[in-house]
């Protein structure tokens, strides 16, 4: 038997393939985007509640901003046509005003100077230092003993530019509101209105809230539950791949490891055959695969063991006829002994024949490619092959219009037609029957073509219409003589032929042609093949 190796039908080199169809595929895209999913929603989700939280706050600060300016220009505005803010009045205010530690007032004159500073009004304990301002041609600066030389960094220039750029705009009458970066680096909610006597601005009161960083705590606080959700997918994600594809192909591979080390005839692992997925099907496949294997090793097994019988029978017969042979002085009695021989050796030549086309007939049907094969031509030619004679019955095509053409193999199918020709011109032979003929007809039954050999020999017993199919299996009626005698035939012919027709797809089966009134008088094969799909009715 030959063994050839299966190969991919997709072209070389790498060619990216997707499809929807995959449950696998999907299911593992769903579990990877799973965890990322989470992560997105929950940052959206917290993005917008920390922008509303800012706005709130930041309308909240800005409301209060708006009545400290109010009270503020009520309070401690001096002077006519040109009011200007009491420096003095405007701390007394600060002071009693008693700003939260967590908010930081400032107050600016109408030149930018600062006026005054809750954080140094205020008997407090400063966590920081923080620069005092003083404006110097137009732009706020630190005062030089508020820092040690190289003390300055990005962040002090940072803030300081935030915090003029925002004093700025106040002072031209507009709001200005929003996060601002600190002197330390962190950032606070800053709102900046101008405080006016009508509608001369005097000054710029700074609201300063420190909770930005609260709030991103908060945040960062909010989105633990999604990252911890996250997680859990991810974990859950490399669970269930494991659980549903690492463990099945670990299970798969140490299954056919098994059958390789001839542990096991074939793969069984009901468990992952039954899921609906590409491991299924690809655990099913393995299991047919193997299975089939299986089965082809055991018909190797039995037909050796047939072999061996069938070829021991003759052998036997020619060791005790050579044995006989020098014992026996009479001249006929030898020459029956030498009829014997000869006919054993022609007996075990036809065997061994019969034999080595069976075993090579599995490498021709799996090398060959099957193609459209009009089978009434191909039956003609053969029928074309046997000559009626004296002793030897006609034979007779009746193919109707056709083509009845199959897909399959043309060689492996003309010996199909031949088997079943010969095997029925020999028992229509014996049978001695005056104008008995074999009939070979053709017809099409839907999709499929029907094939009839039909013979006038002595039909086939009941109990073996079934059985003429075995290998080996050969029942010649007693009286037979010659060629279809005992030791005339091989009984491969009919088990060669079902097994080419069921490589095809096909069906064949054997019954007895019967009188009207019940009488057998002759066989009949019938084999169905499906038709070449262009002539599917």
């Amino acid at each position: 038997m030959a063994i050839d190796t299966a190969k991919s039908e997709a072209k070389p080199g790498f060619k990216f393939r997707w499809t929807w169809g995959s449950r696998l595929g999907r299911t593992i895209i769903a579990l990877n985007v799973a965890g990322l999913l989470v992560l997105v929603t929950g940052a959206l989700i917290l993005n917008e509640t920390r922008r509303a939280l800012v706005n709130s706050n930041l309308e909240a600060l800005t409301a209060e901003a708006d009545t400290f300016g109010y009270l503020i220009a009520r309070a401690a505005t001096m002077g006519e046509p040109e009011p200007i803010l009491d420096a003095e009045a405007v701390r007394r205010f600060i002071f009693v005003a008693q700003v939260p530690e967590t908010q930081r007032l400032r107050i600016f004159d109408g030149q930018g100077n600062l006026i005054a500073d809750s954080f140094n009004v205020v008997d407090r304990i400063e966590r920081r230092d923080l620069p005092r301002l003083r404006r110097a041609g137009g732009i706020f600066k630190l005062h030089a003993e508020d820092f040690e030389s190289g003390r300055e960094t990005r962040d002090t220039r940072r803030a300081l530019a935030a915090l003029e750029a925002e004093t700025k705009l106040a002072l031209k009458g507009e709001l200005a509101m929003g996060p601002r970066p600190t002197f330390g680096g962190d950032r606070v909610l800053s709102v900046s209105v101008p405080i006016k006597h009508v509608t001369a601005v005097t000054g710029v009161l700074t609201l300063e809230a420190g909770d930005v960083d609260e709030i991103i705590q908060r945040e960062r606080a909010a989105l633990a539950p999604f990252v911890a959700l996250a997680v859990l997918a991810t974990f859950a994600s490399s669970v269930l791949l494991n659980f549903l594809v690492a463990d099945p192909v670990r299970r798969l591979s140490r299954a056919a490891d098994k059958v390789r080390m001839s542990q096991a005839r074939a793969i069984s692992l009901p468990e992952i055959a039954r899921r609906d997925d590409e491991l299924g099907d690809l655990a099913r496949s393995l299991e047919t695969m193997t299975h089939t294997l299986s089965e082809r090793m055991d018909a190797i097994e039995r037909f050796a063991a047939d072999v061996a019988h069938e070829i021991r029978n003759p052998l036997t017969s020619i060791r005790s006829a050579v044995e006989t042979l020098d014992l026996v002085k009479d001249p006929k009695a030898r020459e029956k002994l030498m009829g014997i021989l000869r006919q054993d050796v022609g007996r075990l030549d036809r065997l061994i024949t019969d034999i080595s086309n069976a075993s090579r007939l599995d490498a021709e049907l799996s090398r060959d490619t099957p193609r459209p094969v009009e089978l009434d031509k191909l039956a003609a030619d053969i029928v074309g092959l046997y000559p009626a004679g004296p002793k030897a019955p006609r034979v007779v095509l009746d193919a109707p219009a056709g083509p009845y053409a199959v897909l399959g193999r043309e060689g492996p199918l003309a010996q199909v037609l031949r088997n079943l020709i010969d095997n029925a011109r020999s028992f229509t032979a014996e049978t001695g029957k005056k104008g008995a003929s074999v009939r070979v007809a053709f017809a099409r039954q839907k999709s499929d073509v029907l094939i009839t050999v039909e013979d006038d020999g002595p039909g086939i017993p009941e109990e073996n219409l079934e059985t003429v199919f075995e290998r080996f299996y050969t029942s010649r009626p007693k009286s037979a003589s010659g060629v279809h005698g005992f030791g005339g035939n091989s009984g491969l012919g009919l088990s060669i032929a079902r097994q080419i027709i069921q490589a095809h797809n096909g069906r064949v089966w054997a019954e007895n042609r019967r009188t009207p009134s019940g009488g057998i008088e002759g066989a009949r094969f019938t084999i169905i093949l499906p038709a070449a799909p262009e002539l599917k009715l």
